[in-house]
């Protein structure tokens, strides 16, 4: 029951995080979505969009935050 929640901790306290992030992050003016390299296609009554490298700083953003609470709440 002890490891169920320690779960669940973490889970609230990603989803805190990800819920403040998504109130601040546009007062911020961070230009995720629009930075050099993401893709945008516009033609007539077409657009494509993908957003290639703000989903590659998210995910090393993530992967970092996860291995630093993995690191902390693993051990014994």
């Amino acid at each position: 029951m002890g490891e169920l929640g320690k779960l669940l901790v973490l889970v609230g306290i990603f989803l805190t995080v990800l819920g403040t992030l998504m109130i601040f992050l546009p007062k911020l003016n961070i230009p995720l979505g629009n930075l050099p390299g993401d893709i945008k296609i516009e033609k007539d009554n077409f657009t494509f969009y993908f957003p290639i490298v703000s989903s590659l700083l998210i995910s090393l953003v993530l992967t970092v935050i996860i291995n630093v609470l993995i690191s902390i709440f693993g051990k014994h």
